[in-house]
């Protein structure tokens, strides 16, 4: 049922896009058979995760299969010089072996034995696909939404001392190292779940079974959910509408960032020296390239939810969390990609989404229910008032910045109570002493 969804939700995209005059997202990822993939980092990361139901000698074979096959592509097109102006040289082998593990479930497998391979190929091509879905759901906004809602979210973002122009000169300020670090960092958001997905599915292959709850669920969920709200919110973000947009990055970066707006639909060259004016918000055109894709945030969405999940690991695994958020919220402020408001959205709006999955998961009880509601409820309120309210948030900054922030705090104290009474910590039994003998 799941899969006849999954594809039906996909059509559907294909459908949309078309509309438009743009490939889908089923179009694009059937290109990537034979073209440069965009995304070769992430096609070997959909690999990896399919690895898991594989016992060791069948990921040795994959693996090779996948890395024989890109390098039989790469002699071909260096044989027919063919470049590779705008992808990687890699990762069509990848794509091609889940497809092929897919086939031998199909024909090879029987009983359990082909279930779990199946769910294996799902899982790793649903993270591919659910990277194209987000791709063409972006420019659908552009296309759809011709209208912004920038000069209100700069208005509220005063409440917050205006984080994003902070930020924004500090990157810049670090030069072309600062600013490829956290690009590097920013792009490969999906790797680093799939590391700590792996590691939640350590076990699959032994125990022939996936464990309840784990990453990859709330990612997709994350990346399902979020772009309905670009619909309903669109914004560009301050680098575009009071920028220059990538024009900002090219003297010191070592690449552009594959953003195309060049600024001339910008209110004002404000960022990130001087912070927007306090006053009437409204709506304003912008060109139909530009994602409309920061309210939320969903790059901070999906840091929380990297954070939250490696909290159970290893200590290594847990410092790495820590770092990808703070490198993530650092690069969505500095690049001037987000407001400060998005981010706070984009937590509520994960922990809602947690909070969710679990409680589902668990069975829908009274916390669950509670928690999933409040949740939905902050991040409804903090939509409205990011709309109807944001002059009086600027105006008001002492008052509206720690109601913003203690709205966020509210999820995160009730998400941690619920969990730890979900999960509480076990506490090691300690040996009996040995009692001193009387004399």
């Amino acid at each position: 049922m799941a899969a006849v969804v999954a594809l039906g939700f996909f059509v559907a995209m294909e459908c949309v896009a078309r509309g438009y005059g743009l490939p889908g997202p089923l179009t694009v990822q059937a290109r990537e058979f034979v073209c440069p993939p965009k995304s070769g980092p992430l096609l070997y990361a959909g690999l990896a995760l399919m690895m898991v139901v594989l016992t060791w000698r069948q990921r040795f074979v994959a693996i090779g299969t996948a890395i024989g096959i890109d390098l039989a592509f790469a002699l071909f097109r260096w044989l027919f010089h063919i470049e590779v102006a705008h992808g990687h040289p890699f990762g069509n082998g990848a794509l091609w072996v889940i497809v092929g593990c897919a086939v031998v479930a199909l024909t090879r497998r029987t009983g359990p034995e082909r279930v779990l391979l199946l769910k294996g190929v799902g899982l790793g091509l649903l993270l591919v696909a659910g990277r194209k879905t987000g791709d063409t759901w972006l420019l659908i906004t552009a296309k759809s939404r011709h209208l912004v809602l920038d000069p209100y979210l700069a208005n509220a973002d005063h409440a917050l001392g205006n984080p994003s122009w902070i930020m924004g000169r500090i990157v810049t300020a670090t030069g072309a190292i600062g600013f490829n670090f956290l690009d590097t960092i920013y792009g490969q958001l999906a790797v680093a779940a799939v590391v700590v997905a792996l590691y939640q599915l350590r076990d699959v292959a032994a125990e022939r079974r996936f464990p309840r709850h784990h990453l990859v669920r709330t990612f997709l969920l994350i990346g399902l959910l979020g772009p309905a709200i670009y619909m309903i919110f669109p914004v560009v973000g301050p680098v575009f509408a009071y920028g220059t947009g990538t024009d900002h990055w090219a003297p010191i970066a070592l690449w552009s960032p594959q953003i195309p707006s060049d600024g001339h639909w910008a209110v004002a060259n404000l960022w990130p020296q001087t912070p927007p004016p306090i006053s009437a918000p409204h709506s304003i055109p912008f060109d139909g390239i530009t994602p409309r894709n920061c309210m939320p945030s969903l790059h901070t969405a999906w840091a929380v939810a990297i954070f939250i999940h490696s909290r159970t690991g290893p200590r290594a695994l847990r410092y790495a969390g820590t770092f990808w958020l703070i490198a993530t919220l650092t690069a969505t402020l500095g690049f001037g990609y987000h407001y400060g408001v998005d981010l706070v959205a984009g937590v509520v709006f994960t922990l809602t989404i947690e909070a969710g999955v679990r409680s589902f998961d668990r069975g829908w009880d009274r916390s669950g229910l509670q928690l999933t509601a409040y949740g939905t409820a902050v991040f409804a309120a903090l939509l409205v008032s990011y709309r109807f309210l944001p002059v009086r948030m600027a105006e008001y900054p002492w008052l509206a910045g720690p109601l913003l922030l203690l709205a966020m705090g509210s999820v995160i104290h009730g998400y941690l109570r619920t969990v730890a009474r979900w999960e509480p910590a076990t506490v090691p039994t300690r040996s009996p002493q040995p009692q001193p003998e009387l004399l």
